[in-house]
């Protein structure tokens, strides 16, 4: 089965410490592997947690700030330096074009990798869809995820990103026993070829037997303050990513950089109806264990009951299972 899960790489914020580095996640969704946010040291990240560069069929950048960015730079080189035969596109906002080409011309290194640009432009309250470009592994497949942007506010240009998947079919087990269908090589048959005849002539048609599957979603907020994208970024999704830089006490330093707290953080995920939050971008200032992750935790908790996560590095955190609705 293909791995569906959140790689956590860095969780820090504008410093890193000495338990977290810089960000860092790595999205896979069956064929779809992104990179959101390489900042510094993700490549020897990207080792320690088992990534290989071959791996990635796109990154994704929120905004140009060091530490959603600086690591880019030695991730295309890895991609060089392993011949990596696909293309994979960057996209990011594209006020900061100047500062990825300046990125990917850091140091001699001989270019073999397959990059391709997408400087995305949206105005506030657009949603852009990030297109796939060819030679991009598996985004031509049926069933393949959409990407789309919001700009963000924060203090430069900044997008937050939504990976959604289209709705699927899946066999249900009761309604195929219902119908007489035995587990085995005739649920293949049906599968593949939409229709089966049973020995005592009954005539099965796969739609009867089946139930909506529908797509799962993802959503990655970093640095903002509170915008309507934010919502509507996160609405309904299984897994949303999303900075929490400050706990609510400090919300006016929240306020002053441009960021979330803890505790608006899990209030979007609660009003949205997000199945599982993963809070990350901690600020250097909250000690560790007590603050950080303790009293995020119990911040979030505050407001939000489903599921939850307070990031750390190397962490894997699997998508929730897929719902099921049944037809009609």
């Amino acid at each position: 089965m293909s791995a569906r899960e959140l790689v956590v790489l860095g969780t820090a914020s504008m410093v890193p410490t000495r338990e977290r580095n810089h960000n860092g996640y790595v999205l896979r969704l069956d064929d779809t592997t992104v990179l959101f946010d390489p900042g510094e040291g993700t490549q020897r990240q990207m080792t320690l947690a088992g990534v290989s560069a071959t791996d990635l069929t796109r990154v994704a950048i929120t905004h140009l700030h060091g530490d959603h960015s600086l690591g880019l730079a030695g991730v295309v080189q890895r991609m060089s330096g392993d011949h990596v035969p696909h293309t994979v596109p960057v996209c990011f906002p594209a006020s900061g074009e100047r500062w990825v080409r300046n990125l990917l011309e850091a140091s001699a290194f001989d270019h073999h990798e397959r990059i391709v640009l997408q400087p995305l432009l949206a105005a506030r309250g657009e949603v852009v869809v990030v297109p796939p470009v060819p030679g991009q592994r598996g985004a031509a497949m049926p069933g393949a995820p959409t990407l789309t942007a919001r700009p963000l506010d924060h203090r430069i240009d900044a997008l937050g990103y939504r990976l959604q998947e289209p709705d699927g079919v899946t066999l249900d087990p009761a309604r195929l026993a219902a119908a007489g269908v035995a587990p085995g090589p005739d649920v293949g048959r049906l599968q593949r070829e939409g229709v089966l005849e049973l020995p005592d002539g009954r005539v099965v048609h796969v739609e009867h037997v089946s139930v909506r599957r529908p797509g799962q979603s993802v959503a990655f907020v970093m640095d903002t303050r509170l915008c309507d994208a934010v919502g509507e970024l996160a609405d309904g999704v299984d897994l949303l990513v999303v900075e929490a830089t400050f706990l609510h006490r400090d919300a006016d330093l929240a306020a002053r950089w441009a960021h979330l707290t803890c505790r608006q953080a899990a209030q979007v995920a609660a009003e949205a109806g997000v199945r599982h939050l993963v809070l990350t971008h901690f600020s250097q200032r909250y000690r560790v264990p007590d603050e950080l992750p303790q009293e995020f935790e119990r911040e979030a908790r505050e407001v939000f009951d489903g599921g939850l996560t307070v990031a750390r590095d190397l962490d894997r955190v699997p998508l929730p299972p897929r719902r099921r609705t049944r037809a009609s």
